[in-house]
């Protein structure tokens, strides 16, 4: 599968194409000129997503802890903060996790656990 192209591509094709209208070449280099602002901006991070790394820094804290591999309900029965959370809220702190390289997941009769990366 061939890989796709960005829109800096495309547009660097478009202003080929239209090189000949100064107009469409002003937009051009203006939406280009778009994606490099927002490229360097800096952003801080969201509420949700501070938060996000205070649950994943306990979740991480308590698996530490225990040696036994652990169930969502487990650990949030374990880290009273991740009490009120959903299972689908924990679910994806912890795939976060998984796919970090922190977390390892394993599961036995369908049922997932999860443990610290050795």
């Amino acid at each position: 599968m061939a890989e796709r192209k960005t829109k800096r591509e495309y547009y660097a094709e478009l202003r080929e194409i239209v090189s000949g209208n100064p107009d469409m070449t002003a937009f051009i280099d203006h939406e280009i000129e778009l994606l490099d602002n927002r490229k360097n901006t800096d952003r801080k991070p969201t509420k949700v997503q501070v938060e996000n790394e205070t649950f994943k820094a306990a979740i991480v804290e308590y698996l530490t802890e225990t040696d036994v591999p652990q169930t969502i309900k487990a650990i949030q029965a374990g880290v009273p903060e991740l009490a009120e959370l959903s299972n689908q809220k924990m679910t994806h702190l912890l795939s976060a996790l998984v796919n970090g390289g922190i977390v390892t997941k394993t599961y036995e009769k369908k049922v997932p656990f999860y443990t610290i990366a050795q």
